[in-house]
């Protein structure tokens, strides 16, 4: 990698994943700029580069960067299961991602998906258990109470840290609640792995038969597993926005699925900026750039004015299950090229 010095020098070479919105004509003014599709991120292609920014489409590991000179990566993202932090720590390579830009657009996904199935009929009075209360999962619980549901919250370690009191265990909630969200990030090793969490012994034991709703990450539920509790009636249905081996996805899980959706649960407006604008902030604060001016401060989600009747309106995930049904194949570009909705503000 270069030394500081040089680096201080001269502008700092910076690539973008193309189909990051907002971002194109942000950072040109005080860097060397380039934009690739993900399949393009090469280690030839990043070779010179001191930044990437990117989203979950890019693998940032040593097969990348290992010959590179990369030194910061910002992930327009919440989650980071496709970067290799161990390897970049080891390497000198800070990695940024975005917490909470797009909670209340899941939070939205997950209330107006659960407002569209005829059967599961009003929230009031319905017990919904949020499975991983961190930036999204707080959300998505204090729209619930709002709303007027009873809401269990699962967070081990956030109970081991902060005490029990509020929390859930996972089978206490797959006993006691209507539907089941998961927020967690995706792990597969350490004292709480969430690959996998919900599976055939999880299902096994939700004696109320509730929709499961998984917009985290696609392994964090067993695809087959969810078939299975399907067709054996342990659960009424499932909501599902994030898939296993995106973007092959399961046909059988997508026509038994009541909303199937391209993992677009947090594709809003103001989401797709709020990610933007941290990423670029992050990168300019690292490299000692100018600060950037936003035109548009976002709301917090968390204050924004809602109702059963509002959500409703403000989202139709029926209409995006329809699309990806009509065309499972299409689901990269129907993802990259979605249409963002606006959040309630």
């Amino acid at each position: 990698m270069d030394s500081d010095n040089h680096l201080n020098a001269r502008r700092p070479e910076v690539i973008i994943e193309a189909n990051i919105p907002f971002i194109r004509g942000i950072l040109e003014p005080v860097a060397d700029v380039s934009y690739l599709e993900p399949e393009r991120f090469t280690p030839e292609t990043v070779a010179t580069a001191d930044a990437i920014v990117t989203r979950t489409r890019v693998k940032c590991c040593e097969d990348l960067l290992g010959e590179s000179r990369v030194s910061f990566i910002a992930s327009a993202t919440i989650g980071l299961d496709h970067v290799d932090l161990p390897w970049c720590r080891s390497h000198g390579i800070t990695v940024v991602n975005a917490p909470g830009c797009n909670a209340p657009a899941v939070a939205q996904y997950v209330f107006a998906s659960l407002l569209s199935l005829p059967d599961f009929g009003p929230l009031d009075g319905k017990t919904l258990g949020v499975v991983g209360v961190g930036n999204v999962g707080r959300i998505v619980a204090d729209w619930g109470e709002r709303l007027g549901m009873r809401v269990m919250r699962c967070d081990p370690p956030r109970a081991l840290a902060e005490g029990a009191t509020g929390f859930s265990s996972i089978e206490e909630i797959a006993a006691d609640a209507d539907a089941i969200t998961f927020h967690t990030p995706l792990t597969r090793s350490g004292d709480c792995p969430t690959y996998h969490l919900c599976d055939d012994s999880l299902l096994a034991g939700m004696t109320r038969r509730p929709v499961i709703i998984n917009s985290a990450r696609g392994p964090v539920a067993d695809n087959e597993a969810l078939i299975r509790a399907l067709r054996d009636k342990r659960i009424s249905d499932v909501v599902i926005d994030c898939w296993e081996n995106e973007p092959d996805i399961s046909r059988t899980l997508l026509d038994m699925a009541a909303v199937a959706t391209p993992h677009i649960a947090g594709y809003s407006r103001q989401g797709k900026i709020r990610a933007t604008q941290m990423a670029v902030d992050a990168l300019t604060a690292h490299f000692g750039l100018p600060a950037t001016q936003w035109s548009e401060k976002m709301a917090d989600g968390a204050k924004a004015t809602i109702s059963a009747g509002l959500i409703a309106a403000s989202y139709d995930p029926m209409a995006d299950t329809a699309m990806l049904r009509r065309d499972p194949a299409s689901f990269e570009r129907l993802r990259n090229h979605y249409h963002l909705r606006e959040e309630l503000s």
